[in-house]
C-alpha cells in the first residue's frame, strides 16, 4: 500500500460504475452496437511485472464502468499484449494488436525501451499509442517520426531536473554515486540527472550495471568507498532491491534514491528492511493517498476488481483508457483508428490524476514531480518536489 502525508488534493473523474471487460476480436454488441477493443501493451510477466499488471488493472476497471453505465453507443473490449518490458519482444506485442481490426488505439507500452522498439509500427499502422508511464525523453521528439505516440507522464528531462534540484536543494548533497541500468529508460534518466547535479555544482560519479545483474556487491562497495553523500539508482525494483540489500552491508550511510520504476511495493518485498527510508522521484499521483471523494472510489473499484490496491500508474492507466472513451464517444459507431489520433490532439479532459491536454508533440501539458519514501515498510508520499524546494 501506498499511504501519503499531506496529499495534494486529486481532481474528479468521470463517475462511472461497474459491469465486465474482456479481451477479444470485435464482433457486435448487445443491442446491435458495435464493439471497440482497447489494447493494453506491457508487461504482464517477467521480473518487473508489477508495474505492467497496476496498469492493466486500470484499463480493465475503466472499461467495466464505462460499459456498465450504459450511455456508450458501442461496447467495449480490452486485449492485452505482454510484451515483458523487453525491446526485444515491443514489436511483436504490438503486432498483436495492430493485426486486430477491432483495436482502435493502445494504452502503452509501459516500457520506455518496448516503446521505441513498437511505435515505428503504431505509426505505420496509424493508430494511437497513449503511454501511462514511459518517460525516455527522446520518445517525443519528432525526428523519430512517432506520430501516433502520446503520454500522460511528464518526460525524463523533466524527472531528472527535479531529482537534481531536490538532492541539492532539500538533501543539501554535495556528491552523488548515479547507477543506471543500461536500459533506454535508465541510461536516459541518468544522463537529465548528471547534467543537471554538474549545473548545480555536485560532483558526480558513476557507473552502469545491467538489470538483471546477479551480485550488487562491488558495486555497493564502489559506492561506500566514493564517499558520495547520496546515491540514485535508475532502473527498476527488481535490480534496486539487491542493490539496497548490498548497500546494506556496506559502510555506506548517505541518502540512497530512485525513480517511477522502483516506486512500487514490490521494491519493499524484494528489499526488506534494506529499503527502508529509499526515496523515490515520480511523475504520478497516488490515489490510496488521496482525500478525494473521486479518488476514494477509484481505490475501492479497482481493489474490488483487482483484488489489490492500485499501484504506481494506476490510476494513469485508468485516466488513459478514460481519455480513449472521452473521444470515442462522440463518434458513435465510426470509431476509426484516424479519428481517435485526431481527437486526442485535441482533447482537453479532467481525468483522476490531472487535466489531460496534448502538445503537438504528444508530451501532456500538465507536469509534476512526486517524492516518495519508504517508510515503516510502506511507501509514504512526501510531497512534490517544487514544493518540497520552496518549503
Amino acid at each position: 500500500m501506498i499511504i501519503m502525508a499531506g496529499a495534494p488534493v486529486i481532481a474528479g473523474a468521470l463517475a462511472l460504475s461497474a459491469c465486465s471487460s474482456g479481451g477479444s476480436k470485435g464482433g457486435g454488441g448487445g443491442g446491435g452496437k458495435p464493439t471497440y477493443t482497447i489494447g493494453f501493451q506491457g508487461p504482464l510477466t517477467g521480473p518487473n511485472a508489477q508495474l505492467g499488471i497496476n496498469i492493466d488493472w486500470g484499463v480493465k476497471l475503466a472499461v467495466q464502468q464505462a460499459n456498465a453505465k450504459g450511455d456508450l453507443p458501442f461496447t467495449l473490449k480490452v486485449k492485452e499484449a505482454d510484451d515483458q518490458g523487453d525491446p526485444a519482444k515491443g514489436p511483436t506485442a504490438a503486432q498483436q494488436l495492430i493485426g486486430d481490426s477491432s483495436v482502435i488505439g493502445v494504452v502503452g507500452p509501459t516500457f520506455s525501451g518496448a516503446t521505441k522498439a513498437a511505435e515505428p509500427l503504431f505509426t505505420q499502422a496509424g493508430m494511437a499509442s497513449v503511454s501511462a508511464s514511459a518517460t525516455n525523453s527522446s520518445l517525443t521528439d519528432p525526428a523519430n517520426g512517432f506520430k501516433t505516440f502520446f503520454r500522460i507522464v511528464p518526460p525524463d528531462s523533466a524527472q531528472g531536473l527535479s531529482a537534481a534540484d531536490y538532492m541539492t536543494k532539500v538533501l543539501k548533497v554535495k556528491s552523488v554515486y548515479l547507477i543506471d541500468d543500461k536500459s533506454d529508460y535508465g541510461v536516459g534518466l541518468a544522463g537529465n540527472i548528471k547534467s543537471q547535479l554538474t549545473a548545480n555544482g555536485v560532483q558526480v560519479t558513476g557507473d552502469s550495471v545491467a538489470a538483471g545483474t546477479n551480485d550488487y556487491s562491488a558495486v555497493a562497495t564502489k559506492v561506500a568507498n566514493s564517499g558520495a553523500q547520496a546515491v540514485y539508482y535508475a532502473g527498476y525494483y527488481a535490480d534496486a532491491a539487491p542493490l539496497a540489500k548490498a548497500l546494506k552491508n556496506t559502510s555506506f550511510t548517505g541518502k540512497a534514491m530512485s525513480d517511477d520504476g522502483t516506486n512500487d511495493p514490490k521494491f519493499i518485498q524484494l528489499g526488506g528492511s534494506a529499503s527502508e527510508g529509499w526515496q523515490m522521484t515520480c511523475p504520478c499521483l497516488s490515489a490510496t493517498a488521496s482525500s478525494d471523494e473521486a479518488a476514494k472510489k477509484f481505490v475501492s473499484d479497482y481493489t474490488a476488481l483487482a483484488n489489490q490496491p492500485p499501484g504506481t500508474y494506476s490510476p494513469e492507466g485508468y485516466d488513459v483508457t478514460n481519455t480513449f472513451i472521452q473521444v470515442m464517444k462522440p463518434l458513435g459507431s465510426n470509431v476509426t483508428r484516424a479519428k481517435v489520433v485526431d481527437g486526442l490532439r485535441g482533447v482537453d479532459y479532467k481525468g483522476l490524476t490531472k487535466q489531460i491536454k496534448f502538445q503537438p508533440n504528444g508530451e501532456v501539458t500538465e507536469k509534476g514531480i512526486y517524492v516518495y519514501e519508504v517508510k515503516n515498510s510502506q511507501i509514504t508520499a512526501i510531497g512534490t518536489v517544487d514544493k518540497l524546494i520552496s518549503g
